[in-house]
């Protein structure tokens, strides 16, 4: 759509006094921007609108506005998408309140992808920031778009590991308009989220962030993706009420555990107790998706059991291999044990341990004890 044919959907959305809600709901009842500008004071007022919106509505009194702001999105390259438009994120239009107008610098053919969404704090411990970053990067090379909000902390950890993919296409989505850069020291990552996703804003050009914005830029958030990863949040955090957001919505929600004693652990591990999924890789996020969409992102590899298992068998280091043949399927092993058996002293095994548990080969049991995973 042409940025001259949103002059009626951007007018709407400038006028005063009017929020997504009460713009949804004229939407409904008119059919379209242009039937609202139309429609008389005494029918705009048995909508149940207040006199104010209603009056600037019939005067038309943000068209003005509504030109100067074409003329400034047409120059920063901005797309203004619709509800009504087939590039419109649909999953957001399954909640209550949708955005009617959505600003977005980049692709919007991301806006449909399949998508999770990653929340938490903004001072996170390095613990945090490892998982973040590693979540965002494994999700996105599986072909889920990583959508956050920015922010900095979690969100802007996971879409570092997004852009790390090599079909990562990360969904931006921000609390200020998107022509502003918050936090300042985002610059680079908006860049790279524009060049291989999509920013996108309900607010205005020009618009600074302001503590009220936050909160309904969580709903978007919330409401665009098949589900919602906690990683780390307090108790009072936006994460946990985007998660809630999420859980209204019929979203899946996912939990990070964490440190009891750490105050940011608080919101994923509320949400693990309330019933969210506990997550420890990107294989768990994957497994609660719908069959179908599993289906897609994940068809049916050709190769054989046997092709697989050699291919296998030779990403594994001399290492790697002589402790992997070593642990079993059913029965664990003892650390000492491997040790003895391996030949190697323990910081070799240990560490070698470390990594085929991080690359999903194997799995810790209490105890130190081991076990190997079926691939």
């Amino acid at each position: 759509m042409e940025l001259e044919a949103s002059l009626d959907w951007l007018s709407l959305s400038m006028t005063p006094g009017l929020g997504s809600r009460l713009t949804g709901k004229l939407l409904r009842h008119f059919g379209s921007p242009a039937n609202v500008f139309r429609a008389s004071l005494t029918q705009l007022e048995a909508c149940q609108l207040p006199s104010v919106p209603a009056r600037a509505i019939h005067a038309k009194q943000a068209h003005k506005d509504a030109e100067e702001e074409l003329s400034r999105a047409r120059a920063l390259g901005c797309r203004l998408l619709n509800w009504d438009e087939p590039e419109y994120p649909q999953r957001l239009l399954e909640i209550y309140d949708p955005p009617p107008l959505l600003y977005v610098r980049g692709d919007a053919g991301v806006l449909n992808r399949h998508s999770i969404s990653m929340v938490g704090t903004r001072r996170p411990t390095p613990y945090g920031n490892q998982v973040a970053e590693k979540l965002g990067h494994d999700l996105a090379a599986r072909g889920l778009s990583i959508v956050s909000g920015m922010a900095r902390g979690i969100d802007s950890l996971a879409h570092q590991g997004a852009v790390r993919a090599p079909n990562g296409a990360p969904v931006g989505v921000l609390g200020t308009g998107v022509d502003v850069i918050y936090p300042k020291e985002n610059k680079k990552l908006f860049a790279e989220v524009e060049k291989r996703g999509a920013l996108i804003s309900e607010f205005p050009l020009g618009t600074h962030p302001a503590p009220e914005n936050f909160p309904i830029r969580n709903r978007v958030v919330a409401g665009m993706s098949l589900g919602i990863i906690v990683v780390q949040g307090a108790q009072y955090s936006g994460s946990l009420i985007t998660a809630r957001l999420g859980m209204e919505f019929g979203r899946e929600v996912y939990g990070i555990p964490g440190n009891v004693t750490v105050d940011v652990s608080f919101a994923p591990n509320q949400m693990i107790k309330q019933g969210a999924k506990l997550v420890t890789s990107w294989e768990d996020v994957v497994e609660e998706l719908p069959t179908e969409i599993r289906a897609e992102l994940f068809p049916v590899e050709k190769t054989t059991s046997a092709e697989r298992a050699r291919l296998f068998e030779e990403s594994l280091s001399p290492m790697e291999k002589t402790i992997f043949n070593l642990l079993g399927t059913d029965e664990t092993i003892h650390i000492d044990e491997l040790v003895e058996r391996a030949e190697l002293n323990s910081s070799e095994v240990l560490a070698a341990l470390c990594q085929m548990e991080m690359k999903g080969m194997v799995r810790q049991m209490p105890g130190k004890q081991f076990l190997k995973i079926l691939l």
